[in-house]
């Protein structure tokens, strides 16, 4: 198995793949079409933005986050999230996407029923233009975030967490795309 590893700012290791292998447990596949029911799209027109932000499940099997950000009218995030289900996540644990980017920063967010507005537990990752990566992040490195300003005091409980998603929000406007081929959970020694 050849396997490449870089080390991000966030410490959140990126894999290039050069063989099928899985994590411990899947979280979501894309296999048929009716995987999309799982996901919604939430862009930044719920305050007024212009960014399109759309999503399908693409011929290859893929689950495809497309569309065009937009600045305009103080808009700048597109997102897709799972809707809410339980992940039984553990401490130790880490999350892990397959992705095919465009070369763009893009935000893997956690979701827990907090009562708090725009509230997410977030990592970003830096995708390479038409290669298929690994990027697999540990529950310890998401940062608790509200309106995208990190909130002190709030420590992921795993056991909470609801849903996932994928925001871009790089202050870039124009075009992109990300493939999804699989997100999984590697678990901690049990």
């Amino acid at each position: 198995m050849l396997r490449t590893t870089l080390l991000l700012p966030a410490l959140i290791a990126v894999n290039a793949i050069a063989d099928t292998t899985t994590a411990d447990r899947r979280l979501f596949s894309f296999n048929s079409p009716e995987s999309a029911r799982q996901w919604q799209t939430v862009n930044d027109g719920v305050m007024g933005g212009r960014s399109d932000g759309r999503f399908r499940i693409n011929q290859f099997k893929n689950l495809e986050f497309y569309g065009t950000l937009s600045l305009a009218n103080n808009g700048g995030f597109a997102s897709m999230r799972s809707r809410s289900t339980s992940l039984q996540l553990r401490n130790g644990d880490s999350i892990s996407i397959k992705v095919r980017g465009d070369g763009r920063e893009y935000t893997l967010n956690l979701y827990t029923p907090a009562r708090r507005m725009a509230f997410s537990y977030r990592a970003t990752f830096q995708t390479k233009k038409n290669e298929w990566i690994e990027v697999t992040v540990p529950l310890s490195k998401f940062v608790a975030t509200s309106f995208g300003r990190v909130v002190s005091n709030s420590p992921l409980n795993p056991g909470q967490v609801s849903g996932i998603g994928v925001l871009l929000g790089d202050k870039k406007p124009g075009p992109f795309k990300l493939e999804i081929d699989s997100i999984s959970v590697t678990q901690a020694n049990r």
